[in-house]
C-alpha cells in the first residue's frame, strides 16, 4: 500500500522544479538590469532568449504540455490561439500605424 506523503510527493517534485526554475530565471535578467552587467543590446537580447526559455518553463511544468498524443490537441489548440492573438494585435498595430501615417503624425 502507498502512503499518501509518496504520492503527493511524486505530484510535487515536477512543480517544484518548475517553479525553481522559472524564479532563476525571473532572477538572472533582474541581475543583468541591476548591476549593469552587460551592454544595452547583449542584455536584451539575453532577457528575450530567457523569456522564451521560461515560456517553455511554463509550458511544460505547469500547463504540462508535451509531445505525447494526449496532450498533443491542447498543444495545437494553444498554438492557433496564439497565433489568433498575433493576427489580431498585429493588424491593430499596423491600423493604429496606417492611421498614424495618414494623419501627418509619423
Amino acid at each position: 500500500m502507498q502512503t499518501p506523503s509518496n504520492g503527493y510527493a511524486r505530484k510535487l517534485a515536477p512543480n517544484l522544479v518548475g517553479f525553481a526554475l522559472a524564479v532563476i530565471l525571473t532572477a538572472i535578467p533582474f541581475a543583468l538590469v541591476y548591476f549593469h552587467a552587460l551592454a544595452r543590446t547583449p542584455a536584451l537580447i539575453v532577457i528575450a532568449g530567457l523569456a522564451v526559455v521560461q515560456i517553455l518553463v511554463h509550458l511544460r511544468y505547469f500547463l504540462h504540455l508535451d509531445m505525447a498524443p494526449a496532450s498533443r490537441s491542447k498543444l495545437f489548440s494553444l498554438v492557433f490561439a496564439a497565433a489568433l492573438v498575433f493576427l489580431m494585435v498585429g493588424g491593430t498595430v499596423w491600423i493604429m500605424f496606417d492611421l498614424s501615417m495618414r494623419m501627418g503624425f509619423g
